[in-house]
């Protein structure tokens, strides 16, 4: 099948599912002119996946498709059950030709979401064909997981207020779904994992799940997070060389998983994150009200 037929039956899929439900609001958090919000229609989803395409591809060299740079969109068959959580700058944003737009408001940051209960009446969980995590949720039938992906920010947009934001989003789309568990991939840049032995030792030994939440990185894909060689790690040097999101995981109370994985289209080494809405400190949320007309969206 042909790049042009493969966005178009990705689209005409966006669009029976946007008309098969209901409108609701999508609105999940504002601070001043940013706001985040679920996407409403195909038009949102294509702009996050433009948005994806410009940090994962143009930023980060992410090795593209022909089909991906003919669309310039990051785009795969999971965006169709997914839900796509937005920040919007709705005010003073780049106002040039390029700036990816929804009407007004530029699209600055993007996180893909998937529930349990969704994936189960599809293909399942995109982190599946890097770790095992059908074991983990097959052994806790009560819990209700979610798993968060594809999550990108604009470079002049990585502030605490935007990432803050984000969380916020998050966390009220946790409260309103009422699920248990985040889990999904976080990404260290670069595939020389002699470069990375440092982050990956450290996530090793201070972060590693427990038993009970134990989850391992596909026997054909698995990476040794230990270096038993290397001097002990400074915890202060190792942290300020982790990325600003598996650093804000790790406050939360994640835990990492066993072994990471080389992920050699978006050029980076994948470690699997497990967050229990139980590990995390109240306090951290406390301040993230829920705007006077959320009401849960739906599937």
């Amino acid at each position: 099948m042909g790049a042009t037929a493969n966005f178009q039956q990705e689209s005409d899929t966006l669009t029976r599912r946007s008309n098969a439900t209901p409108s609701a609001s999508t609105l999940l958090g504002r601070k001043g002119s940013l706001e985040v919000r679920l996407s409403r229609d195909p038009d949102d989803v294509a702009a996050a996946q433009s948005l994806r395409y410009r940090v994962f591809y143009e930023e980060l060299n992410a090795r593209a498709s022909a089909e991906t740079l003919i669309w310039r969109r990051d785009a795969d068959a999971f965006d169709a059950i997914c839900d796509h959580l937005l920040v919007l700058q709705t005010e003073n944003g780049d106002t040039s030709s390029d700036a990816i737009r929804i009407g007004d408001a530029q699209v600055v940051g993007t996180y893909r979401l998937l529930r349990q209960e969704v994936a189960q009446r599809n293909a399942g969980f995109y982190t599946q064909d890097e770790f095992d995590i059908a074991t983990l949720v097959g052994s806790k039938p009560a819990l209700k997981f979610l798993e968060l992906g594809r999550s990108c920010v604009l470079k002049p947009y990585r502030t605490k207020p935007v990432v803050e934001l984000l969380w916020q989003g998050i966390w009220n789309y946790v409260r309103l779904h009422q699920l248990d568990v985040m889990l999904g991939c976080a990404s260290l840049e670069g595939t020389d994992l002699d470069a990375l032995r440092l982050p990956l030792k450290f996530l090793h030994d201070e972060f590693s799940a427990p038993a009970e939440w134990y989850v391992r990185a596909q026997p054909d894909r698995y990476v040794p997070m230990d270096s038993p060689g290397l001097p002990p790690v400074d915890p202060r040097q190792a942290m300020r060389s982790l990325p600003p999101l598996i650093k804000g995981y790790l406050r939360l109370g994640a835990y990492i998983g066993d072994g990471a994985v080389v992920d050699h289209q978006f050029n980076t080494v994948d470690v699997l994150i497990i967050l229990p809405v139980t590990s995390i400190n109240n306090r951290y949320f406390s301040h993230f009200g829920a705007p006077d007309d959320l009401q849960l969206p739906t599937s």
